[in-house]
């Protein structure tokens, strides 16, 4: 992959890995600003507990988009970012502006979904 286009793919993922730790911040304080006070009726609690295991639930998604994007960097580092992890070959310049943490091509991911489906079907 091109210097220009390994660039390109180091700020799209700087600037998705500042809007998940901006979002972060917001939900934490958002988690913070809601008490769920004693005096709360048992409605408003269950809501509150509600939204807060959804919120808990899209940070624990957005730690593991985190740690794919660290290591989307680290393969930038070591000249191995767009390299299909289990044929070696490219990976597609449309499909790593769709997904760039991926490690698969196309071809690759459709196996392995192709595979993952014969398996939860048995």
């Amino acid at each position: 992959m091109r210097q220009r286009e390994l660039k390109f793919f180091r700020r799209l993922l700087e600037g998705r890995k500042r809007e998940i730790l901006e979002e972060a911040d917001r939900a934490l304080g958002s988690m913070n600003s809601k008490s769920g006070g004693a005096l709360a009726d048992p409605t408003d609690r269950a809501t509150l507990e509600a939204d807060r295991a959804l919120i808990l639930r899209m940070r624990d998604r957005e730690r593991k988009l985190l740690t794919k994007i660290n290591e989307a960097f680290a393969r930038i580092e070591s000249g191995n970012y767009g390299r299909c992890d289990e044929c070696g070959d490219e990976i597609g310049i449309e499909r790593l502006k769709a997904r760039p943490v991926t490690t698969l091509c196309i071809g690759c991911k459709s196996a392995q979904e192709a595979r993952e489906r014969l398996g939860s079907a048995r």
